[in-house]
């Protein structure tokens, strides 16, 4: 592990030091309390999200909208899109709308689809060599916030990130309220749930990917060198990186604080880095 961080060092960087004290770069708020949604079971709420829906390869069973209500706007454009692919559309009560978002906001609409199919780490691996790019891989390491990943997951299919990586326990996994707060970007994304994700670090090294894992005191991320495979670890919102996910990556990195307060929430910690990660692999 020395060697491999050493001469990672010394290939990218040079001897200069670049250690420096920098603010953490992520928020660590507590999650939320209360109302616990259940896991992916084809739900699909809101306007944005049932849009990227209709654009994906899934299989859509039907289509709730609201009852009474006057169809106007985006509402009508997804009827006439889903009529268009012969999905059947059904009018009920508002109550209805509310029981399958789970509290979510549907906005007027929900759809039920076939559940979306988790990916692995090697389906990742194969998109990014099918479209000819390095691998940019976020792993999410026990975030709990389903509004915060459901953000983190936009922000990473808008940088052209080849999946996004979450652990089976301790976190939050594809719910309702991730997918809206995705914005749909989730229909494009693939994602891979792990049971252990050191041990996946671990796979992603040998298979020749560099693990950056934000942080506080680590390098500036404006620093690092990204123009290579590699994969960007974040941390939850209450504990941040385990201690041994952080051991085990080969670098740590972190966006500077010049404000009063001393963090970012993590999907927009995740916009910063990931955005500059993508224009140095595409330099």
């Amino acid at each position: 592990m020395e060697n491999r961080k050493n001469n990672f060092k010394k290939e990218r960087f040079g001897n200069k030091n670049h250690q420096k004290n920098y603010k953490d770069s992520y928020e660590r708020s507590a999650s939320s309390e209360g109302f616990v949604e259940k896991e992916d079971n084809g739900v699909v709420v809101g306007r944005n999200a049932v849009r990227e829906l209709l654009k994906s390869e899934r299989a859509v069973d039907k289509i709730y909208v609201k009852k009474g209500g006057s169809h106007e706007g985006s509402i009508t454009v997804l009827i006439a899109e889903a009529v268009s692919k012969s999905i059947p559309i059904v009018e009920v009560e508002v109550q209805k709308l509310d029981f399958l978002a789970q509290g979510s906001n549907h906005q007027g609409i929900v759809a039920q689809a076939a559940m979306k199919e988790y990916s692995s780490i090697e389906d990742m691996l194969a998109l990014a060599q099918e479209r000819g790019e390095k691998p940019l891989i976020v792993i999410a390491d026990s975030i709990e916030d389903p509004h915060n990943l459901g953000a983190l997951i936009r922000c990473a299919e808008c940088a052209g990130a080849h999946g996004v990586v979450i652990p089976k326990r301790r976190a939050v996994g594809i719910t309702p309220t991730v997918y809206k707060s995705s914005a749909g970007a989730i229909e494009h994304m693939l994602i891979a749930k792990v049971t252990n994700i050191s041990t996946t670090i671990e796979s992603l090294k040998k298979k020749g990917v560099w693990i950056f894992t934000s942080e506080a005191d680590g390098t500036p991320y404006y620093e690092t060198d990204f123009n290579c495979a590699c994969a960007i670890v974040l941390g939850s919102e209450g504990n941040g990186v385990s201690r041994i996910v952080k051991e085990n990556s080969d670098y740590i990195v972190s966006i500077p604080m010049y404000g009063k307060v001393n963090s970012l929430n993590v999907s927009t910690a995740a916009s910063v880095i990931l955005c500059h990660a993508a224009r140095m692999q595409r330099m």
